[in-house]
């Protein structure tokens, strides 16, 4: 088989050739040498301990090709391009278990050169499964991923370390995490959904439970992309560019405030609703906050030379509303912060006595100025570094 023209010539997958491994194959078949071979060797070593079948399985399943976006939103693909779409995958499974030693009969050299693995992948069958289940899977870099970031220059990237907090993992607050459970899942189905605003004491698990709900729905298609409050301009557009994707989406404020005078304060009030586009269907906000009313409301707010004070706060006010859901987590009282402790300490393997580990708990809440589910794992954490 003819592999460098096969990489030329694809089309619906062209966005692979920009890869550098794809990229060092490709030369070292145009000019074979030694230092080509390396080359490419090396980069499939970096990329995963140097298996060929995987690394093109996972570009193919990463592409954001017209294919996948085409079936992701419901639309038939034209002949021409289902024919050239089998096509591809077919040289790409074959790509994908080309032997190592077909590679080095082009150097005709007496050296040892190093091996690399290849085959073991059913490409067609593979992405065919993902095409049937874009809905669910996604595609390019929402189909390896679940969190995600904006990065400064407002692109959309992959978390690096995503908290892989479990809803198993959280005690107590069952009323208020099944709130926005049931809110996430009537999104995820397509229904009525809110954007969802959880307020409440620092450290009752408000955070948690957004991300944990994301893990728990990731297999029924949900992402998270946090935005940070200096990011609020680029809602319009981040909005935008996920509106054609088959996912759901939670764009997640994490300890949300203002000032009155906050620039960012009618970005976020016109991406929750009034701007001029239309909400789309696949994004909701979701937003942490540790005050009631976000915006911080001062005693001069009050006092001011604005004729109509009363509408200035009432739109102060108002961003809260807009919010359809609002949850409250309250700091725990003692039985409910012991229970938490009580819990954590089982689920690390602690055998401290219920009356030390309540003793300790308390010492350690008092000293820190009062209990939370955060003072909680805390405590068991210093329980479990002894």
């Amino acid at each position: 088989m003819d592999y460098k023209t096969g990489i030329e010539a694809l089309t619906v997958f062209y966005s692979l050739k920009n890869d550098p491994t794809v990229d060092a194959l490709h030369s070292f078949l145009c000019a074979p040498s030694v230092d080509g071979y390396a080359r490419f060797v090396s980069l499939l070593y970096e990329e995963n301990g140097g298996d060929l079948g995987k690394k093109i399985l996972r570009l193919v399943c990463e592409s954001e090709n017209i294919c996948i976006k085409l079936v992701g939103n419901d639309r038939a693909l034209p002949p021409q391009l289902e024919k050239r779409l089998h096509e591809e995958l077919d040289f790409l499974q074959a790509l994908a278990s080309l032997p190592c030693d077909q590679l080095k009969e082009l150097l005709s050299i007496d050296l040892p050169l190093p091996d690399f693995a290849s085959g073991g992948v059913d490409i067609p069958g593979e992405y065919m499964r993902r095409m049937q289940n874009v809905h669910t899977c996604g595609y390019g870099i929402y189909a390896e991923n679940v969190m995600f970031r904006l990065d400064g220059n407002a692109q959309i990237v992959p978390v690096g370390h995503p908290d892989p907090i479990a809803l198993s993992d959280l005690v107590d607050y069952d009323r208020e995490r099944q709130a926005v459970l049931d809110n996430t899942d009537a999104f995820l189905a397509g229904k009525p959904a809110a954007n969802v605003l959880l307020t409440g004491d620092a450290g009752t698990g408000k955070s948690s439970t957004v991300k944990a709900v994301v893990n728990a729905r990731a297999e029924n298609g949900l992402r998270i992309i946090e935005i940070k409050k200096d990011q609020f301009s680029f809602l319009p557009d981040v909005i935008a560019a996920l509106q054609e994707n088959p996912l759901r989406f939670i764009l997640f404020i994490d300890d949300l405030s203002f000032t009155g005078d906050d620039d960012s304060f009618n970005a976020l009030k016109a991406a929750l609703e009034g701007s001029v586009a239309a909400k789309s269907e696949n994004v909701v906000i979701y937003a942490t906050s540790n005050r009631r009313h976000i915006v911080k409301e001062r005693a001069s707010d009050r006092e001011g030379d604005d004729l109509h004070i009363s509408e200035t706060m009432q739109e102060q006010i108002s961003l809260s509303d807009r919010f359809g859901l609002h949850i409250s987590f309250y700091k725990p009282d003692k039985k409910t912060f012991l229970h938490i402790v009580s819990h954590l300490a089982k689920q690390y393997g602690i055998t401290a006595g219920e009356d030390e580990l309540s003793a300790g708990a308390e010492r350690f809440a008092l000293e820190r100025g009062g209990r939370s589910a955060r003072l909680a794992k805390q405590y068991v954490d210093t329980l479990r570094s002894k």
